[in-house]
C-alpha cells in the first residue's frame, strides 16, 4: 500500500479502539484521533490520488467520526441522556469498525498498487510512446474507405540510470481496460487504479551507451493492451534490447490516440463465426501481422532520425526478433512467415496459422505454452487443446532452423502475461495456475532472454542446452538447424 493509505488505515484503527475502549478513550493523546484520520484521508485522496479499494476505508473515516462527535457533542446536558450517547456510540463503532476495519484493510492489501520485481539485468530503463500512421494500407475494421491505420506504439530501451527520476505508469488510459474488466465478469471499473501503478522506466530517459542494442516486437493478447507484458519487456530491455510493444486497435481492449480518440475492442475478434463476417479471425491476422511489418519501418525511420533526440542510431535492425503471447503470439508467426526481416520468433501460448503451418517458418523459433493436462485444469476445450498442442508441434517438426518448446506444466494462460501480480487472489481463485506465479516469471524469462540472447547476440549460452538444471519440471525439447 501507499504511505498515506497506510497512514489512514493506522489512524482508523486507533480511532476505532478509542471509540470501543474505555481506558484508550481516556487517553489525551488520542481524544482527537478521528478528526486527524479525516484531515489524512483527505490528503490521501488530493496526493496519491482514490481508488476503489479505499472505498470501505473512507466510509470507516466518516462513519467513525460521526460516531467520535456523538461521544464528545452528546445532545442535552444530563448525564443520563450523555452516557446514553456514548453507549450508542460505543456500539456503532464496535459493530462497524469491526467489519470496515476488516475490509478496508483487506481490499487494498488483496488487490494492491503492486510494484514491478527489478529487472536482473544491467541496463536502466527508459520509454517512449509514438503515433504512426500508415498512409497507404486502409484501416478494416472501420466502414470509412477514407479511414488509414493508426498505431500507437510504446518503445523501451536501454537508458542511462536515474534513480531519482519519477517512473513511469504501467497503463495511462485505464479506463480503456473497462471491456477486459467485463470479459472476467468484473465492474467496469476495476482496472482503474493502473495508472497509479508505477514501472521501473523513466519516460524520456537519455539512452544508454553501448547501442546499437537489438530490436524485438512485442504483440498482446485479443482483447489486451501494449502494456500487459512489462514485466517480460523490461526483464529483456535491462539485458541490453530495444522493445517496441504494439497496440493494435480493434484487437486491444481500446487503443487511446493523442487527440482523444478511442479504437474500441471490434466484439468479432471474439465471434470469427459472426454471419456477416465468416472466419473474421483468419482473415485478420495477416493484417494484424503487417502492423509488425509496419513499426519495423518506422523504427527504421526512428533510427535515422528520432523527434524526440534519444533512440537515433540506438537501432540495430539487423538483429530484430518478435515475441507475442495468444492472439500476439499467432501474430508473430504470421510476422515471421510474412518478412525475413525477423530474425527470431517467439510465440507464448497459442495455437499457429494455418499458412503457417501449412508452409512453415525458416527463423530460429521458441514456443512457450504447457502441457494438455494444465490446459485441462483451466478447462479449455479439447478441441482448442488439441489444435494448440498439434499446430506447434507441427511447425517444430519441420523447422530447417533451430526451434525449441518450452512446456510449463501447471501455468494457466494468465500466467504469460502480468496478470499474476494484480492480486493474490489470481491464484486463490483458480484464475492463474497452480505453479507458483513468480516462478513461473521467471522460467519464461530466463528461456527468452536466453533465446534472443543466441540467436540475435550470438552467445551461446549454455542453458538452452541443460535448462532441466534450473527448472527440472519444464518438459522441453530442441532441434538443431540443419545447416548448423
Amino acid at each position: 500500500m501507499r504511505l498515506l493509505e497506510t497512514v489512514l488505515l493506522l489512524t482508523n484503527g486507533l480511532t476505532f479502539f478509542g471509540l470501543a475502549i474505555q481506558r484508550v478513550r481516556a487517553s489525551r493523546v488520542l481524544r482527537f484521533v478521528a478528526a486527524i484520520a479525516v484531515l489524512v484521508a483527505g490528503a490521501q485522496v488530493l496526493i496519491e490520488g482514490p481508488r476503489w479499494q479505499m472505498v470501505p476505508a473512507y466510509a470507516l473515516t466518516g462513519l467513525l467520526f460521526v460516531a467520535w462527535l456523538l461521544q464528545e457533542h452528546p445532545r442535552g446536558a444530563h448525564a443520563r441522556t450523555r452516557g446514553h450517547a456514548e453507549r450508542v456510540a460505543g456500539r456503532v463503532a464496535t459493530a462497524v469498525g469491526l467489519i470496515g476495519l476488516a475490509a478496508s484493510t483487506a481490499l487494498p492489501m488483496l488487490i494492491p498498487i503492486f510494484r514491478f520485481p527489478t529487472p536482473t539485468g544491467p541496463y536502466a530503463i527508459g520509454t517512449l510512446t509514438y503515433h504512426w500512421i500508415d498512409a497507404g494500407r486502409p484501416e478494416v475494421f472501420t466502414a470509412d474507405p477514407d479511414d488509414r491505420r493508426e498505431l500507437m506504439v510504446q518503445v523501451w530501451y536501454p537508458a542511462v540510470a536515474e534513480p531519482t527520476a519519477a517512473r513511469a505508469p504501467y497503463v495511462h488510459h485505464p479506463e480503456v481496460l473497462a471491456p477486459l474488466a467485463r470479459l472476467f465478469g468484473l465492474p467496469a471499473f476495476t482496472f482503474g487504479y493502473l495508472n497509479y501503478v508505477t514501472t521501473n522506466a523513466v519516460t524520456s530517459a537519455p539512452a544508454a551507451h553501448g547501442g546499437p542494442y537489438p530490436v524485438l516486437i512485442f504483440s498482446h493478447g485479443r482483447g489486451g493492451y501494449r502494456q500487459h507484458n512489462t514485466m517480460q519487456v523490461e526483464e529483456l530491455v535491462s539485458h541490453g534490447y530495444i522493445v517496441a510493444a504494439i497496440d493494435h486497435p480493434y484487437a486491444a481492449t481500446g487503443v487511446v490516440f493523442p487527440d482523444g480518440r478511442i479504437a474500441a475492442f471490434d466484439p468479432r475478434m471474439f465471434d470469427p463465426s459472426h454471419p456477416s463476417h465468416p472466419e473474421f479471425l483468419d482473415r485478420i491476422i495477416p493484417f494484424l501481422a503487417e502492423d509488425a511489418l509496419f513499426t519495423l519501418d518506422r523504427l527504421a525511420g526512428l533510427n535515422q532520425s528520432d523527434p524526440n533526440g534519444i533512440l537515433a542510431g540506438q537501432l540495430d535492425l539487423q538483429r530484430a526478433g518478435m515475441f507475442g503471447v495468444s492472439l500476439g503470439g499467432e501474430i508473430t508467426a504470421e510476422a515471421c512467415h510474412l518478412t525475413p526481416r525477423l530474425s527470431a520468433c517467439l510465440a507464448m501460448d497459442v495455437f499457429m496459422p494455418a499458412d503457417v503451418v501449412e508452409t512453415g517458418l525458416r527463423q530460429p523459433t521458441m514456443w512457450i505454452s504447457r502441457d494438455a493436462r494444465s490446459m485441462q485444469l483451466e478447462h479449455w476445450s479439447r478441441r482448442d487443446i488439441d489444435e494448440t498442442q498439434t499446430t506447434m508441434r507441427a511447425v517444430f517438426d519441420k523447422l530447417p532452423a533451430d526451434g525449441y518448446l518450452v512446456l510449463i506444466p501447471g501455468t494457466f494462460h494468465p500466467n504469460f502475461s502480468d496478470f499474476p501480480l494484480l492480486s493474490p487472489l489470481t491464484h486463490w481463485l483458480g484464475l492463474t495456475g497452480p505453479i507458483d506465479g513468480r516462478r513461473a516469471s521467471r522460467i519464461i524469462d530466463a528461456f527468452s532472454l536466453a533465446f534472443f540472447d543466441r540467436h540475435l547476440k550470438s552467445r551461446a549460452d549454455a542453458f538452452l542446452d541443460r535448462p532441466e538444471q534450473r527448472f527440472p519440471e519444464v518438459l522441453y525439447k530442441t532441434r538443431r538447424s540443419r545447416h548448423g
